[in-house]
This record gives structure tokens, sequence and C-alpha cells, in this order.
């Protein structure tokens, strides 16, 4: 197992004193760094999306690495439009019944037409995750440079850039740190007495609503080594902006001179200097904004006070590495492996890089520990970095795919702990999505649509093309459901149980008879965000949105129906655990027998919607109607070998290209029908077409997180499935990784694996049972068994999976004979 803590020290051209190691640079330059953790590049980034992110959770930068002006963009997580507010509309359940009558008559405009006019929330839109501010530096005579590069090193979560100037050799550091909660920044030369710059912290105003935001900011200098901006947030769809916010930077200048000019900081002559970065809001909760940012702030700066850089560096490191170092991949490496990243993936089209998979799952993960930390929010549609106030789709937590994809790999990559600010969303999500049950739907329990933002509404949004989407909160749920899966954590099972049942009541109050009478659907309903094509689709003007468009309200749809399903399952096995409430969970288990299963369409393809509809949009981005392959549990190759031919049909149809997101689903598809060679054709083209050079996600164009988690999942899923109730062992693994290692991976059942192979077949297997439950696993391949070298006894059971006891904290050893 990997418990070694990596504890690297930068090395610095000024105090702290050099490391013993060679630097990164050093290794880059050598050829000789380890390809599969550090991006590099040979120029600065020209725009936003190609800046290279640090966060610690709360406070994360995008870091330009320009020289003669280098721009470090900053956020804060609780940075947002309004305030706390309510979408929840009173009496909408007066309409359900028309609705849901218009769509089994065949009459979809009709319904949406109501759905919209009486059920929608109001605001019909959310609030606006917000940059908070943007550093400035401003070097002299440094227009022309040389042997400049930059990095991401993710095995310290520290992103430097480093170039020769007038005979000088210029060095920037810049860090995150979760325990000190600062951004840091190191500036250093190799040369005593070089580092003079002059740097401005700046606010950000919505210049596209300049003439009448309510927004504002102002810059001030502080003492004479510092500089602050404070601000309100704006007012919003008619909700006052309530949060004020204080960004403050600090410089500890080494020799030379500091001083402060209005809103301008000076240093000349140092040694080395470093700015400390410091931000917090007035935010509590999503119901409080008594905070006080100032104080936060104060507090922040004063806990390092007495500390050094190195200090407050290593501890930074030792808190990252914690949860970074407890796994690993490792793949073949070629010559290509060692190319600046842009050109490595420019040179993947054509050229093997194997290795470039495991650069992006480590990417993956380093993502997920600086976007999610216990205590901080859930990651958004951008994590936490973000430079526009009007951001593509608010970089709110969209639910009809992108929160969720977020979230893919956080249990099965070792990072348990990360999932917390999602649970936490979750119950928070219960109480708007309790009173949204009740007042639009009539019905107990809590519902959640398909998105949300930081005050936690849960009412359908945007119009009923999006907002009839009731299994938001369902699908959620089933991420709780997982979390228990790896961990088999029973109190925190119990905590969750009560949102568990929460989803359940609603949907045993709002499933509805088909009107065949022979199955249960849901009504209102939508598959995100695909438009059928059937008696009454057609493209109209929408009075709820102002646009020519078409509609995707309809009854049944198959995600609902898979999601509801899993949900109702996983209840009931939760109930079973705690032995709560059996007898409504049999009543429960007899209402799933009766949700309309997965059907085969006329095409022969995977049904979309309860009927046998086409769809408007030919290559259509979503997958929804295939949640129950990933990431749900209701089709498998092995239990429902019917409906995988319909499966593979979808995906065919659907092709391989399409956005970030779309390509990181049809990686885990692929592996759920395990064919990793497919899996890897696709990862090919994100990385072609849907990924920036510094590995982020594209939305078509705008930058997100969801499709580098995804991607990451995939690669997971390629390597080890352990969905089918056994440890599944290089199921889809593609030709060209025919050997390589996976370390710390974690499986569901509290178990842990380290395991490596060769030629295509495993080798080795260290397997940590964390619970001390019945080992199922398939090695694909003859193993002795043994614990603390002694053999153990093991049993065939199906499909190649062995079976062994365990005992809580023993580590057994599969070992190919």
């Amino acid at each position: 197992m990997r418990h070694i803590l990596l504890l690297v020290c930068i090395s610095m051209f000024s105090p702290p004193a050099h490391s013993q190691h060679a630097s990164t640079s050093e290794l880059i330059d050598a050829q000789s760094f380890k390809t599969d953790s550090v991006l590099w590049y040979q120029q600065p980034a020209n725009a936003w999306e190609e800046a290279l992110p640090v966060g610690n959770g709360r406070l994360g930068a995008m870091v330009f690495g320009k020289h003669s002006e280098e721009r470090i963009q900053l956020n804060e997580e609780t940075y947002w439009t309004g305030g706390p507010y309510s979408s929840v509309v009173k009496g909408g359940a007066e309409f359900l019944p028309e609705i849901q009558q218009l769509l089994f008559s065949g009459k979809p405009l009709e319904a949406h037409k109501l759905f919209g006019r009486h059920m929608m929330g109001y605001p019909i839109e959310q609030m606006k995750y917000q940059s908070l501010a943007n550093l400035h530096i401003f070097f002299e005579d440094e227009e022309e440079v040389t042997d400049y590069k930059r990095w991401l090193d993710l095995e310290t979560a520290t992103t430097s850039v480093q170039y020769k100037a007038h005979g000088v050799t210029f060095r920037r550091d810049v860090l995150s740190s979760a325990p000190d909660q600062v951004v840091a920044v190191r500036l250093t030369a190799d040369q005593p007495g070089q580092v003079s710059f002059r740097a401005q912290l700046r606010g950000v105003r919505n210049a596209s609503h300049s003439n009448y935001a309510t927004d504002y900011f102002r810059m001030d200098g502080i003492g004479n080594d510092g500089l602050m901006v404070n601000g309100k947030s704006a007012d919003y769809l008619g909700i006052e902006g309530k949060l004020r916010y204080r960004a403050q930077l600090k410089a500890v200048p080494e020799g030379g001179s500091v001083k402060v000019e209005g809103a301008e900081l000076f240093v000349e002559g140092a040694d080395a200097v470093t700015l400390y970065f410091a931000a917090a809001t007035n935010f509590v909760d999503y119901q409080d904004v008594s905070g006080d940012q100032v104080a936060r702030v104060n507090d922040y700066l004063g806990g390092i006070h007495d500390k050094t850089f190195a200090v407050i560096f290593n501890t930074a490191i030792r808190d990252y590495q914690s949860l970074y170092q407890r796994v690993e991949l490792t793949l073949p490496q070629t010559a290509n492996s060692f190319l600046p990243t842009d050109k490595r993936m420019a040179a993947y089209e054509t050229a093997d890089d194997p290795s470039l998979a495991a650069l992006a799952y480590h990417f993956g993960r380093y993502l997920l520990i600086s976007s999610s930390r216990s205590g901080t929010e859930a990651a958004n549609l951008q994590g936490i970095w973000n430079e526009s106030q009007n951001p593509s789709w608010d970089s709110k937590y969209t639910t009809n795919i992108n929160t969720e994809m977020n979230y893919w790999p956080v249990e099965s990559g070792n990072l348990s702990e990360c999932a917390e600010p999602l649970i936490t969303m979750v119950k928070e999500l219960t109480d708007q999505g309790g009173q949204v049950a009740r007042e639009h739907y009539g019905a107990d329990g809590w519902v959640f649509h398909q998105n949300t933002d930081l005050w936690r509404v849960a009412a359908p949004m945007d119009g009923p093309t999006w907002g009839t989407f009731t299994v938001g909160g369902a699908w959620l749920t089933t991420h709780l459901w997982e979390h228990y899966l790896y961990t088999l954590d029973q109190d925190y099972l119990d905590e969750i149980y009560p949102v568990l049942k929460g989803s359940v009541d609603f949907f045993m109050d709002f499933l509805v008879e088909h009107p065949d009478g022979k199955w249960l659907v849901t009504n209102p309903s939508n598959s995100p965000e695909n438009p059928p094509k059937g008696p009454g689709y057609e493209y109209f003007y929408d009075e709820v949105t102002g646009m020519y468009y078409f509609t995707t309200i309809c009854y049944g749809a198959s995600m609902d129906l898979q999601i509801i399903t899993d949900l109702f399952g996983y209840y009931a096995k939760a109930s079973e655990v705690l032995g709560r409430d059996q007898d409504y969970a049999q009543t429960v288990l007899a209402a799933r027998a009766r949700i309309m299963p997965p059907q085969i369409g006329k095409d022969g393809s995977l049904q979309e919607w309860a009927e046998d509809y086409e769809q408007l949009e030919e290559k259509h981005r979503h997958f929804s109607h295939m949640y129950g392959l990933y990431p749900g549990n209701v089709i498998s190759a092995k239990r429902t070998p019917e409906l995988i031919d319909g499966c593979k049909a979808v995906l065919e149809q659907r092709g391989d290209e399409g956005t970030g997101f779309s390509r990181g689903w049809k990686m885990n598809l692929w592996a759920r029908l395990y064919d990793g060679d497919r899996a890897l054709k696709i990862f090919k083209g994100y990385i072609k077409d849907q990924a920036y050079p510094q590995l982020f996600a594209k939305c078509n164009t705008p930058l997100q997180v969801d499709g580098t988690f995804g991607v990451a999942a995939g690669i997971t899923e390629m390597l080890m499935q352990s969905h089918e109730d056994c440890i599944d062992l290089l199921p889809a693994l593609p030709e060209k990784w025919s050997e390589g290692r996976f370390n710390g991976a974690c499986a569901r059942g509290a178990f842990e694996l380290d395991f490596q192979w060769d030629q295509g077949e495993i080798t080795r297997v260290e397997l940590l049972s964390k619970k001390g439950q019945s080992c199922r696993i398939n090695p694909r391949t003859q193993v002795t068994i043994t614990t603390n070298g002694k053999p153990v006894v093991s049993k065939p059971i199906k499909d190649g999976c062995l079976e062994f006891d365990t005992v809580a904290g023993e580590t057994y050893l599969l070992v190919r004979q």
C-alpha cells in the first residue's frame, strides 16, 4: 500500500536553503522528470484557458507564467452573486394532474406551456459564481527573455516559471496552502539583490453590466507592505447581493526595500520576496451571511506572521501529499512523453504515449484535491477556477450530468474525504427540496432538479425543456450510497439515511401508472437534454425562454426510471443494514418491481423514452438513457446481456466525438462493455479536440472540469471495476497498455489494491481489507493467495471470480502462478 510521504522542498535561488535533489527545472532539462506527474511548457499562457491551476479547496489561482507582466487570476469559492433566497413557488401542485394528462394524451407543447406558467421556480434562473481578483506583477526590462519554461508539478501541487533576463535567472513558484489558507507566490533570482517589481491587486467588475450592476470594489494599500480589495457581490435577478469580501496581499521581502504608493506595491533590490494572498467573504452557509470577512483575513495572515516560507510550503505539501500520494498509476513512457505537454498532446494523435493517460489520471485527482476539500463547497462546473463575472452556464452545479461526473473518480481514487463537500451539499438541498416537493408536486420527501447554486435552491429552472428533470436529487443520493459501499461506515449510513428515505418518499408519491396499467413511470419527465422526435414534438417559440426552440418534456424518460430503480434498491439495502423501516422498504421494493424496465426500440437501440421515439438531434452529447450501464447498476454485460447490443447501437449511432464531458462518459460506457481499445480511441480524440493544453476539459469551447474527472474515472474503469459484486482486474485493458502498475486504487467493499501487470496479465496484487469483508476478485489468471506468508483458502464462484475471507487491517498477496 502507498503510505510513503514524499516531501520535496522547492529548490530556490535564495533562502530557504537549496535542496540536495535536482529541481524540477533541472529534471526537465535532463529529460528525467516523471512524465505522469509533471506538465511543462516553453511559453507563457496566451489565454486564461492555458494558465496552470493551484487550489486548496477554497482559494484557487490560475497562473499565466508571463514575463514583463505576470497575471495570477484569483478565486474564493463562496463569492457568488445574490444572497440567501428561495425559488419555491406555491400552488404548482394544483396543475400537476392536468400536465400529466396532457403528456399521456400526446400533447407535449401544451404540457410544456402549463408547466412553464405554474411549476417553474422563480427566479427562473439562478445565481452566478464570480471571479474575485487579479494579481498583476510588473517587471522592467523583461520583454525579451531566454531559457523560458513553466511547469506544474502534481506531486508538490506547485506551479513554477523560470527564465533568464539581462544575465539573471528568475523564478516564481505558486502554491495554495490548505493548512494556512493562503496562496503563496515566491519570487527568487540566482543573484542577490535582483528581485524588483511593481504589483497591483485588482478587483473585478461585471463589465457587461457596468451601467447598472450593483457590485463594487475598492482597491487600497495597507501599511507599507500590503494591498487590499474590498467589495460587494452583485444583485442579480432581483436577489440582493449580500456577500462582502476582502482580498489582501502581504509582501515579505528578504533584503531590498518595499513600499506602498496608492494601490500599488513596489519592491526594489530584494534577494527574494514571498507574496501571501488571503481572501474571505461573509458567507457562513446557504442561509447565513453574518460572517466577518475582515476578521477572517486578519486571522489567516496573522496565522502565518511568524512562519517562514519553507515552513508554510512544507506544511502545505505534507497535507496535500497525504491525499495525493495514496494512489499512483504507471504506464509505459516513450520519447514523446518528455515533450512539452502541449506538443506532447499534439504528437499523441499519431504516436503512442501511454504515460499521457497516467498524467491525465493524476491531473484529475490533483484537481479534485484542489477544488473539493472537507469543509469547502463542492466543485462546480469549473471547479473553483473562473475568470468571468458571466461564466458559461453561470459556473453553477448542473446536476443532469456535470456535478455527478465531477465526483465519479473520488471513491476509487482513494479520496473519500473529498466527497464530503458533495455529501454536505445534498443534505442542504433537502431544505428547499422538501418545500418544492410539497408546493410544486403535492408530495412528501424532497426533490431537486437540474441546477443549483451556492444558495441551494431546488425548484425547476431555465425552462421546462430543462426543468422537468426531477431526478437530479435522486442521482446525487446514489453518490451518497456509493460512499458507503467504498467505506462501509455504518455511522455515516445512519447519518445520510434520512436523505435517502426522503428522496424515496418523493418518488413513491410521484410515480404514476403508465396508460397501459402495467408499469410505473415519472410524469412529467425529460431525458437531458435530448428532444424527442414524435407526435406533438416540434420546434416552437417558447414564452418562458423567449427562444424558438424545442421541448424535452415527456413521461417516463428511461434515465428517470433507471435512477429510481437504483435509488429504491439502495434504500432497501440501507434499511436492511440499519434495521430501520423494513416494512416500508418492502413496499418500496414492490413499487420498484413495477417500474418500467429498459426497452429496446424498433431500430435495435436502447430506448430513451417510454415511447419508442426517434431524436431530433442526431449526435446528441448526452447518454442519459445509458445511466444504467454507467454510472448506474441497472444494465450489465453480465446480468442483462439482452440489452448490450442496444447499448452498443446507441454508442455507434452517436459516434466517438462530442464535448469533453460526453467523451469522458463514453470512455466509461465502453469500459463497462469491456472494450478498452474503443475507450482508448475516445481518449485520444479527447486529447486532440476537447482538452486544453493543461488537460482541463472543454465543453466545445468553455473550460469545464467535468470531462477531466470523467476521463480519470474512465481510466480507472478500464483497469478495475467492482460494481458487479466482484473486483474485476484489467476488465477493459487496451492493447497499448500491456504493462503497468496501479497502486492505492479502492474498490467497493472497503478494499485498497496495489496491482501490476505484464503482457496484459496480472502478475501481482496486494489487497488491503479495511473492514474484513469477504473478498471476491477476478485476476483473470491463476494466482496463489497468501497473508503474512501463510496460504489463504479460496473458492471459485462465477465468471472467473475467487472468494476468500479477510480480516480487517490485513493485507493479502495474490501472485500469478
